[in-house]
């Protein structure tokens, strides 16, 4: 929701109905409603140009790196050589340039439902993509992702789930039924990662999405990043039947980001790979609660206020006691 106070611009976000934020914003550069989503370039005087669809924030020039660094590399780096990735979603190429960083990867598949954000952010957001759309590496689909994973008999070594919250279409890609196809599409060693939402906001999104995960797959490994675009301290996760990114040392990962000449990290190193792995005690409760039941057909999440249609008005009160 956008404000004015004293002739400057902020957008609140909300992140649950006691909490939120909110970002001073310059203007907003273009805007885009196709045929699934709203899609705004805002800009902004914290991260520069910065990516919303649907009233949420999704990424920006100057801070996505917290988000598609830690996607992406504990799960590559724990793999010896992976030669292909999966996105579904992710269609600003953030993700898909990380994957491609890597002198092994051979072929990134990034499967988009809305062709629009793909074009939008390819013409606006080349800070972030860095020219990923045209490496030959990359093969873009245009569809419908979940579809794609049900139905194809591809095998890949890494596969990220880049999606928005779950709520609406996008909550059956959190589901158990869902998972169990991207463990098949995977297979013994292959690794998913996916966002799972805040343990400080949305305790119970969070919850429900780990314990989704560890229905399906043996090994999975939560992660803490504070993404500054999004305001909260954010979860993300890898899981696998076999591969497990805790495993491996310091030295092992200084050795893999070496051997494979991966650079201009702004954020992943060994040391925060062990770090984002490294759970507080609050954290360790929440993945451990039986009382977070996984998301399935049967019983979906249906959390009130992950639809931003949900969120309260915001009403700015001044110092004066005037308010807008």
């Amino acid at each position: 929701m956008a404000v004015k106070i004293d002739h400057e611009t902020y957008i609140s976000e909300e992140l649950n109905p006691s909490a939120g934020f909110w970002i001073k914003v310059k203007k907003c550069v273009a805007t885009l409603n196709s045929p699934y989503q709203k899609i705004e370039l805002i800009e902004t005087e914290a991260y520069g140009l910065a990516l919303r669809i649907d009233d949420y924030w999704m990424t920006s020039e100057k801070d996505e790196f917290y988000y598609h660094e830690n996607m992406v590399h504990p799960a590559a780096v724990a793999l010896e050589k992976p030669r292909s990735a999966l996105i579904i979603g992710g269609g600003d190429g953030g993700a898909a340039e990380e994957y491609l960083k890597y002198n092994s990867i051979k072929r990134v598949v990034l499967a988009e439902l809305d062709e629009e954000v793909v074009n939008f952010c390819r013409e606006h957001l080349s800070v972030i993509h860095k020219g990923a759309f045209d490496d030959p590496r990359l093969e873009l689909r245009i569809g419908d992702g979940k579809s794609f994973v049900e139905n194809t008999d591809e095998r890949f070594d890494l596969m990220m789930l880049d999606l928005t919250d779950p709520f609406g279409p996008a909550e059956a890609l959190y589901g158990i039924e869902f998972l169990d196809q991207c463990k098949r599409v995977l297979g013994e060693h292959g690794v998913l990662s996916m966002h799972i939402g805040s343990p400080v906001m949305k305790p119970k999104v969070f919850g429900r999405i780990v314990a989704s995960l560890k229905k399906v797959f043996p090994i999975v490994r939560p992660m803490l990043v504070y993404v500054p675009l999004y305001g909260t301290l954010w979860g993300m996760a890898t899981a696998s039947v076999r591969t497990d990114p805790l495993k491996l040392s310091k030295h092992d990962i200084d050795s893999v980001i070496k051997a494979r000449n991966l650079k201009d990290l702004q954020f992943y190193n060994s040391s925060t790979h062990l770090g984002t792995l490294s759970l507080p005690n609050f954290v360790i409760s929440i993945c451990n609660d039986d009382s977070f039941k996984p998301i399935s057909l049967s019983e979906p999440l249906n959390e009130f206020g992950l639809d931003p249609a949900e969120h309260a008005p915001v009403r700015v009160v001044t110092n004066d006691g005037s308010s807008n």
